[in-house]
């Protein structure tokens, strides 16, 4: 089953508007864009005289290039572009000629989507919720941090010294925001709001949640605009969840729902808390397998100096209806705007795979009716251990380590990502994990050079 998402603008592209849109853009280069298994914007630049052989499907990738993607042997790939993809891409106006961009599925020469392509995978759990006359949707908040650099060297100095919705003169990161949010919004981003963070040099910009493919797409495009924009300010942004150690680190919560005919598939104004059984299915499967699952939502040795207790970053399984120590939150709002919050993602998450489990665990919750326990409201971080054994709450992986063991016994991952990109992410992040343990860190050199 396929899925081609609609434009921000609300267009259905055809090769003849694209083609059009070319023209009066004065359009010099078509920027094929994909990622691969760590999420990375990957292109190929083709002068837009070719554009036929681009709509055609007919340019080719040699897949062997691309972690995690094919062997020498079978290498030939092809770009199948999803037109309603089609942007101008602000950043690179020169001289009025212009470069713009197609998001692209990766396919096999055989014409068959590719298995290890995360934008294929994820259409295919996008099918799988259709067989149950449901979709999801996803509002993501990425946060990221600006730097300043030193010359070309990228530093950990803060561009300033701002807290929690500060302004100027402390908040030093509103023009930069402010260019952010332009260069978004002629893009057809629906801005919602954007801050200064709680930590120093520590931002977020807000965008409206839409369907999970179009939110990866969007999570994925928002990614290289704040990196590009950032730079033409002499910063570099990164969305590093932990960069700067006794300050907070950069999240990506999720808020999440489940629609059914239109209507919000969450919201039962006659059920307890006014969630709807589907609601609490998906709490209680997202509860379930959330430790089979972190490895994707944090896929970094760096994330788990981030969830950690003190940080507001959720370290504990549990969820509240207010309390924002919980791993799962549901905002007040009710109707179409019922939604569910997950706060353990972090933003240097492929959004693709990440879209992908949270999906896959929802729909296990709904299919076996997998009850969620009691909400908690208490400040599950002032907890005693035994507190938090008596009402059962579990924590998170401590480690990637820890949480690619959770995932490499679940079947939900398997279920989630196949069999080629689950073992193909396995085997690179057990390289990434003994990488880090057999590392020698300045902080032990500090700590055990002289002493020892």
């Amino acid at each position: 089953m396929e899925f081609c998402h609609q434009p921000l603008d609300g267009k259905n592209y055809s090769n003849d508007d694209i083609k059009k849109l070319i023209k009066e853009n004065n359009v010099q280069f078509i920027k094929l864009q994909f990622v691969d298994i760590n999420g990375q914007v990957k292109n190929l630049a083709v002068p837009s005289d070719h554009i036929d052989r681009v709509l055609n499907n007919e340019i080719m990738l040699d897949g062997s290039s691309i972690k995690g993607f094919r062997n020498i042997e079978t290498s030939d790939m092809f770009f199948f572009p999803d037109k309603n993809t089609f942007q101008i891409l602000p950043w690179q106006e020169k001289d009025g000629r212009n470069s713009a961009r197609l998001i692209c599925d990766i396919y096999n020469a055989d014409g068959t989507p590719f298995e290890g392509c995360p934008r294929c995978n994820l259409k295919r759990l996008m099918a799988e919720a259709q067989k149950l006359g449901l979709s999801m949707n996803i509002g993501p908040e990425a946060e990221f941090f600006l730097f300043e650099k030193d010359g070309n060297v990228v530093t950990t100095k803060t561009h300033d010294r701002g807290g929690y919705y500060d302004m100027g003169p402390d908040d030093l990161g509103e023009s930069v925001r402010s260019d952010i949010v332009n260069t978004l919004q002629e893009m057809g981003f629906d801005i919602e709001a954007s801050h200064h963070e709680v930590a120093d040099g520590q931002h977020e910009i807000d965008f409206k949640y839409s369907d999970i493919l179009t939110a990866a797409d969007n999570v994925a495009t928002f990614r290289v605009a704040v990196k590009v924009i950032a730079a033409q300010y002499g910063l570099h942004a990164t969305f590093m969840p932990k960069p700067v150690f006794g300050i907070n680190g950069s999240g990506m919560h999720c808020n999440i729902s489940l629609f059914k005919d239109g209507k919000n598939a969450f919201y039962d104004e006659k059920a307890e808390y006014q969630l709807s059984d589907t609601a609490k299915y998906s709490i209680g499967g997202m509860l379930k397998h959330i430790k089979s699952i972190t490895a994707i939502l944090n896929p970094t040795v760096n994330s788990y100096k981030r969830i950690v207790p003190g940080y507001e970053a959720p370290v504990y399984m549990a969820w509240s209806l207010a309390n924002r120590s919980a791993l799962l939150r549901v905002p007040a709002k009710r109707g179409i705007s019922t939604r569910v919050e997950l706060r353990s993602p972090d933003p240097s998450c492929n959004p693709y795979l990440a879209f992908a489990t949270i999906l896959a665990a929802c729909l296990d919750g709904v299919r076996n009716k997998i009850v969620p326990p009691k909400p908690v409201e208490a400040n599950i971080y002032k907890l005693t251990d035994r507190e938090r054994k008596r009402l059962k709450i579990e924590s998170l992986p401590g480690s990637l380590k820890e949480a690619l063991g959770y995932m490499e016994r679940s079947l939900i991952a398997k279920t989630a990502l196949g069999s080629h990109i689950l073992d193909e992410f396995l085997t690179a992040k057990e390289i990434e994990w003994d990488d880090f343990r057999t590392y020698v860190s300045q902080w032990e050199i500090d700590k055990y050079l002289a002493r020892y």
